[in-house]
């Protein structure tokens, strides 16, 4: 088996990097956000990969222009419903802490009284 060339890895790496971004919208979407972010970590290493790829010339080509065309809004809607995701998590949070502050207040106010 040959080695690929720089081309052909860069172009191996942007494919995959494109269906692991359809994969990170299907888990967002289910709301399962620790395979969500076990995903966003491999995503991660794909870009380290592709910054240590040697000097290549798939940056100009046609496949990558497809490509970066078909991640871009893949990129949108994933930020979009992480953001979604996360502010939902922060008020879910928020009315819980509420709650607790409220309960472990009137309940040491209770028994702090003599009676």
């Amino acid at each position: 088996m040959r080695d690929l060339t720089p081309e052909e890895q860069a172009s191996r790496l942007w494919h995959q990097y494109l269906a692991m971004s359809g994969e990170l919208l299907k888990f967002i979407d289910q709301e399962d956000i620790d395979t969500f972010l076990e995903l966003v970590d491999q995503r991660a290493a794909l870009i380290e990969k592709m910054k240590a790829l040697p000097a290549h010339q798939y940056r100009g080509s046609d496949d990558f222009n497809a490509v970066v065309q078909q991640i871009k809004p893949l990129d949108m809607q994933i930020i979009y419903k992480a953001r979604t995701w996360l502010n939902k998590s922060r008020r879910q949070n928020s009315a819980v802490k509420a709650y607790d502050i409220a309960n472990t207040n009137l309940s040491g106010n209770l028994f702090n009284r003599r009676y």
